[in-house]
């Protein structure tokens, strides 16, 4: 996971600095965790890795 934040500016930067740094758009995943009246929204970018052996 990069970042989880309640800030969509947040989120944008980070995408931001993602595609600056090179990063795959297919390998970026943006979730977005709904919230309710205790919980607020959430989202959530993760970035996919491959595995090294």
């Amino acid at each position: 996971m990069v970042v989880e934040t309640r800030d969509q500016a947040e989120v944008r930067t980070q995408l931001r600095r993602l595609r600056e740094a090179g990063v795959d758009a297919s390998m970026i995943q943006i979730d977005t965790l709904c919230g309710r009246q205790t919980l607020p929204t959430t989202y959530r970018v993760s970035r996919f890795v491959t595995a090294s052996m």
